[in-house]
């Protein structure tokens, strides 16, 4: 992963909510959770929350999908993967020994 997306990611996870929101998507594994139940569940009025899902469906954190008339949030593991693995790769690169 670049520098650039890997900046876009932590960007979009830097802010309180949108962090909030992807932990619960995060947290809801694989079948993803529902617009309505994050709603819910995080107690965020909907143009709020359709705002920040924006955000980390832009930097890749999150797809949708839809089922009938529900519309599900869905992590993108491989992409949190990739950005801690950003993170993690240089580690002690420059540690003397």
């Amino acid at each position: 992963m670049d520098i650039e997306n890997t900046a876009k990611a932590l960007k979009e996870l830097g802010h309180p909510t949108r962090l909030n929101i992807y932990r619960s998507v995060v947290r809801a594994g694989y079948q993803g959770i529902a617009v309505g139940g994050l709603q819910e569940k995080l107690e965020i009025p909907g143009s709020t929350l359709s705002h920040h899902i924006s955000g980390l469906l832009s930097a890749g954190l999150i797809t949708q999908r839809r089922e009938s008339r529900t519309l599900f949030c869905v992590a993108e593991y491989d992409k949190l993967q990739s950005v801690i693995d950003f993170l993690q790769e240089e580690c002690c690169a420059d540690e003397k020994t």
